[in-house]
């Protein structure tokens, strides 16, 4: 059965991180919508590789709306987490055990939720350490599962990362 997604970011996402599993989740039948403080707005990767036109303003969705939230990296979920409308929406879906995908950087957005104590999970070797004073099992592994929560290290973890998220979407 197809799913909702929720998809959150701004510029300088890390390309593949988004375009990547995107492809996968779409291939699979599942619907994202890009969401950013403004819809219609074209937003671009760090690479330059891809740009991406906003679907919904974060101030026109809630997480009722979606079946799950996936958050790709780059310096996007750094910049989104100043914005305390997006800490609230991702944090919900980890308070309602809701599937959640974040790679790279994605996880600074569920520190900043303080979503991620007790929970085991991975990012990039520079948040480590603050996935570790945010609470969370920090494993150096291409991907971790803890219940609803996925995440991974890098773009060469994306094979596993788009796996362990599909099986979660199932």
């Amino acid at each position: 059965m197809a799913k909702k997604i929720a998809v959150v970011m701004t510029d300088m996402f890390e390309d593949v991180e988004y375009t990547d599993p995107k492809q996968a989740f779409e291939k699979e039948g599942h619907e994202l919508t890009v969401i950013e403080s403004e819809k219609g707005k074209t937003i671009e990767g760090k690479q330059g590789e891809a740009k991406v036109t906003v679907d919904a303003s974060i101030d026109d969705v809630k997480p009722s709306d979606f079946d799950a939230l996936f958050i790709p990296g780059g310096f996007s979920p750094d910049l989104l987490r100043g914005d305390e409308k997006f800490v609230s929406f991702a944090k919900s879906f980890m308070d309602e055990d809701k599937p959640v995908f974040a790679i790279c950087h994605g996880p600074q957005l569920l520190i900043t939720a303080k979503a991620l104590e007790g929970r085991n999970a991975t990012g990039f070797t520079s948040i480590q350490v603050d996935m570790e004073y945010a609470k969370a099992k920090v494993h150096d592994k291409e991907v971790v599962v803890c219940h609803n929560l996925v995440t991974s290290r890098t773009p060469d973890d994306l094979p596993a990362f788009n796996r362990e998220s599909l099986k979660q979407l199932q």
